[in-house]
């Protein structure tokens, strides 16, 4: 298995694991299916073009012969919140779970991250159901510091979500 940084050309493959992510696991996520696909492909690859990695907004892609998890941070913009980036936008596809792909890029992700001058925390928030990705996110060093009811909505069905939290040096 190869993670990297996603480029452009990684644009179509992305678009279609977050695609099939929002459609499979619709709860997981911030945005929908609908409002996702309605976007053209050149959306996804502005986005990626974009990132830099040493400014703390990346996206990196776990790959096997064709792309099967992803994961992106993005660092906080504000004056007083830059210390911190976020992680969002894991998914793993089905077939590729228990076999450590969300380990490591939870790991490179967190290692990048790391990296990143003035950087020091990695924030993630996951639906309370979804309790295998809590599991994998505490033996990882993060830990929870509240949880956001009703924190997502999607027709007549609300997801809390637990707010965890990783230090990337130690205090």
């Amino acid at each position: 298995m190869e993670i990297r940084q996603l480029g452009e050309g990684d644009a179509p493959a992305y678009r279609d694991l977050r695609l099939r992510g929002l459609r499979e696991d619709p709860e997981a996520f911030g945005t929908t299916y609908d409002g996702e696909i309605a976007r053209p492909l050149a959306f996804t690859v502005d986005r990626l073009r974009a990132q830099s990695a040493s400014d703390g907004r990346f996206t990196l892609g776990a790959f096997d012969g064709a792309l099967i998890g992803v994961v992106t941070v993005l660092r906080e913009e504000s004056a007083k919140m830059r210390h911190r980036a976020s992680l969002v936008g894991m998914y793993v596809a089905p077939e590729a779970r228990k076999h450590g792909v969300g380990r490591a890029l939870v790991e490179a992700a967190c290692a990048r991250a790391a990296q990143v001058v003035g950087l020091e925390q990695i924030h993630l928030a996951v639906v309370t159901p979804n309790v295998a990705a809590q599991q994998l996110y505490r033996t990882m060093n993060f830990v929870t510091y509240g949880i956001e009811p009703r924190a997502l909505k999607f027709g007549d069905r609300y997801w809390d979500e637990e707010l965890m939290v990783r230090q990337l040096r130690p205090s």
